[in-house]
């Protein structure tokens, strides 16, 4: 069904507002966004191409109508709301003025306070010439203005308006944020909010809102936030357990969730469930740490005191976030510090990378690092990367390497990559086959 325009523009003010970045929400918020843009678009909506994860621009300012009565403020919003649908009646889409009117609309109900607010939504519930879904969409954007500085306030209002919003997205997206923040200040405030309202709203307050709960509690209380997961009952521990372990900022809160982590590993139950958790929570904490650079994350893998079974899940994370010029250190530090074979894969998986980003920086180091097995196992990842668009640099790399399988395989692996474009291209590659005797 074609959502009303208001409604579809204050659902995409949503991304701006509460930071649809979050790598645990990515997925679904993609999607819905991505439909969301598409019907913004076919309302005419601008929206700006050098950042399309924030397609509706909003300064949140200070309560500036404070005083204010409530009502006059309601009057003129759900006036303008009047307005925005009868443009839509007429040709479904919104010329540059009233694109303009409609941020600056957005701008002054994030301006209003919480009972202005209240008495807002109160006005909306009770007009009856509104469309649901503009209803629906005011509503949610008036509860969402409160959830960063007032999340308590937040939850109150939206649980009141429950039987209006019902399983919208913009419901689950605010309850989760709220809860996040809440948890924060006061997590055993924000964990009995939940168990109150648990069971009046099953739909609203789902996995997502409790992994919001979770993570705000893992700022202060991560000990707490590792043991609402079992007492929360949720489906996906690995997601809750992802939010925890982003919410360890700095090497003290990282050594913290690494004691809490363990102790709840202890009572995960099913030897396989437990590595598997252990190794992607462990992978997920050597990421979070390279963000620091080389010199802090090192230091602090080195005092954490990883076992050699967690050191084979730590080179997992570490390719996602390196700084490039320090690349060449963690590849050296992964070859000198974590298990042999385990460790070859992460040097390929960082050498791959890297390579595909800059082949000359990664080329460089290649040639200034005295010869080894890190090095060899660099060459091999860097020489099959760079065999896709330049076999014959990538041949020449691997025949620097020692004789034997590892070459062997590599130069097979070039001839397996070799663009074959045109005839030069695979008369080319028939004769590299030839030389090294590849049928």
């Amino acid at each position: 069904m074609k959502i009303s325009s208001i409604a579809s523009i204050l659902i995409l003010a949503v991304g701006a507002l509460l930071g649809w970045r979050d790598q645990q929400r990515l997925a679904t918020i993609r999607e819905s966004h991505a439909k969301l843009m598409v019907e913004a678009a076919s309302l005419g909506i601008s929206l700006d191409p050098s950042n399309p994860a924030d397609p509706v621009r909003i300064t949140k300012r200070g309560r500036a109508n404070r005083g204010v009565d409530g009502k006059l403020i309601a009057a003129e919003f759900i006036a303008f709301a009047k307005e925005l649908e009868t443009a839509e009646k007429n040709d479904g889409r919104l010329d540059e003025t009233l694109q303009k009117r409609v941020t600056d609309f957005m701008d002054r109900m994030m301006s209003l306070d919480s009972s202005q607010l209240k008495i807002l939504i109160a006005e909306v519930r009770e007009n009856k010439e509104l469309k649901d879904e503009t209803r629906q969409g005011l509503i949610g954007f008036a509860i969402m203005t409160l959830a960063d500085d007032h999340p308590q306030a937040a939850l109150a209002l939206l649980t009141e308006s429950a039987d209006l919003l019902k399983e919208d997205l913009m419901s689950k997206q605010v309850i989760s944020s709220s809860l996040a923040k809440w948890a924060k200040d006061d997590p055993l405030a924000a964990l009995e909010w939940v168990r109150k309202n648990g069971r009046k709203f099953p739909d609203l307050i789902d996995d997502q809102a409790k992994r919001g709960l979770i993570s705000g509690a893992a700022v202060t209380e991560v000990k707490l936030a590792f043991k609402l997961i079992n007492e929360l009952g949720l489906k996906d521990a690995d997601s809750a357990i992802d939010g925890i372990i982003r919410a360890a900022k700095t090497p003290e809160d990282r050594t913290l969730t690494l004691a809490a982590l363990r102790e709840h590993l202890a009572t995960v139950e099913g030897q396989d469930i437990r590595t598997e958790t252990g190794s992607n929570a462990i992978s997920e904490l050597a990421r979070s740490a390279s963000k620091d650079g080389f010199a802090s994350a090192s230091q602090w893998i080195a005092d954490a005191k990883f076992t050699p079974s967690e050191l084979e899940s730590l080179g997992k994370g570490l390719y996602h976030n390196l700084k490039a010029s320090e690349t060449g250190q963690w590849i050296e530090w992964i070859g000198a510090n974590l298990p042999a074979g385990g460790s070859d894969k992460d040097i390929q998986r960082i050498v791959r990378n890297w390579t595909e980003n800059d082949f000359q920086a990664a080329g460089k180091w290649l040639a200034d690092t005295p010869d080894g097995p890190v090095k060899a196992v660099a060459i091999r990842s860097y020489a099959e990367t760079v065999s896709r668009y330049d076999p014959e640099t990538a041949a020449q790399w691997a025949l620097t390497l020692p004789a034997g399988k590892g070459r062997d395989q590599t130069l097979k692996q070039i001839y397996q990559n070799w663009p074959g474009s045109d005839d030069a291209a695979r008369a080319a590659a028939a004769a590299f086959a030839k030389q090294h005797g590849f049928k």
